[in-house]
This record gives structure tokens, C-alpha cells and sequence, in this order.
């Protein structure tokens, strides 16, 4: 996600269209449309009062992008989580940057390059618990394929998980993530962290991941 940051990356907010409104006026009505007099408040019509906006929960909200020079490559990562208290973890995954964020407590300590479905498989669109994680795993489909550090995340076995990160490879509809940077995810996430799959939307610091 990665969602789309400044170093394309992050995501989750698409683009508000303003529309324009015309307004009609007539000419009243003398004898039939008086008005009532503004002190008879029985009278006045009350504009109807916008209940007040929920409260950001703080936990999810960005607090800071990794500062990362340029766009990610293929094979390159970036960890940063000295300093970061505990907090929840977020994923995000931008399928037009191809780009993985890792946020903690809002606080983005992880960025890599990805490689993603294609066009026959493609990686899905969506918000998903990460259901079952396992560090030696292989593949039950492809030729007993390795997957290390595997962050399941749908029924049919699209997930997270290392593999050779480069450019002209692509994946089933997984998510692959560079040797390392895979350790070092599957070790901060817990079963249950959420992980959101958008395509081309972006945040910034002050916005919320959820």
C-alpha cells in the first residue's frame, strides 16, 4: 500500500466530484403566499442539525511515511521501526504502484516492492484479516512450490510470502514480498492484522488507514 504515499506507495481515498446546483426562483404568490412572521418560532421552519463526526481512532491514524528518495525497485526494501511504540498493525498494498506498506500504530516502518497476480490470475481487490501464518510452508497447488513466511489471506490461498523479487516475474494472485523483508513482516503481524489491497487511492499523514 503499498496504498500510495509520496513514493507511490499507500492508498485508500479516491477523488470527490463536485457537482453544481442551480437554484429556481419564482415570483410569489401576493395573495396566497405570505409569509409567517420570524418571531412566531412555532412557525419557522428549524434546519436540521448534522450529528458531529466520529472521532479518528488515533491507533489507525498516519502519523508518518518512511522518507523514501524515488520509487521502490524491484528487490528493494526499507524497515525503519526503531523508536515506534506498540500499535496495531495495518498492511496496505497498492496494485498499480506494486508497492507493500507496513504501518504500525500509524507510523509506516515497512516498504518493499511486490509481485502480483496477472491478468489471469489476478491479485484481489479488497480488506482481508490475515487468517493463518506459517514460516515453512509449500505449495499445495504448484509443484510443492516454496513459500516462506506465509501470511494467508483468502480461502482459495492468496497470500503474502517471500519470493524472488524481480521484474518480468509475477505470481498466481500473491502477494511477494523480497528475501528479508518477509522475516521481518511475519514477525510484527499477528493473525487477525488487516491487510488492505487498493489500487492506485492514496493517503497522507492526518488521514486514517481504516
Amino acid at each position: 500500500m503499498k496504498f500510495n504515499s509520496n513514493h507511490a506507495l499507500l492508498g485508500l481515498f479516491g477523488v470527490a466530484v463536485l457537482g453544481s446546483a442551480a437554484l429556481l426562483v419564482s415570483q410569489p404568490d401576493e395573495q396566497a403566499r405570505a409569509l409567517p412572521p420570524a418571531s412566531d418560532p412555532s412557525q419557522v421552519a428549524q434546519a436540521p442539525v448534522a450529528p458531529p463526526a466520529a472521532p479518528k481512532d488515533e491507533r489507525f491514524v498516519i502519523k508518518r511515511i518512511l522518507p523514501i528518495s524515488g520509487p521502490i525497485r524491484y528487490g528493494d526494501w526499507h524497515w525503519d521501526d526503531k523508536g515506534v511504540a506498540d500499535g496495531p498493525i495495518v498492511i496496505t498494498v497498492d496494485l498499480d504502484a506494486r508497492v507493500l506498506s507496513v504501518f504500525k500504530g500509524g507510523y509506516e516502518i515497512g516498504a518493499t516492492a511486490v509481485l502480483l497476480g496477472t491478468s489471469e490470475k489476478p491479485t484481489p481487490l479488497g480488506e482481508f484479516p490475515i487468517k493463518w501464518k506459517k514460516a515453512d510452508h509449500y505449495s499445495s497447488t504448484y509443484d510443492s512450490a516454496p513459500m516462506p513466511f506465509t501470511q494467508n489471506l483468502t480461502p482459495d490461498g492468496v497470500a503474502i510470502h517471500g519470493t524472488k523479487v524481480e521484474k518480468g516475474y509475477a505470481s498466481h494472485g500473491c502477494i511477494g514480498v523480497p528475501d528479508g523483508f518477509d522475516k521481518k513482516l511475519f514477525g510484527v503481524t499477528k493473525v487477525g492484522d488487516k491487510v488492505i489491497i487498493t489500487r492506485g487511492k492514496t493517503a497522507k499523514a492526518g488521514d486514517s488507514l481504516i
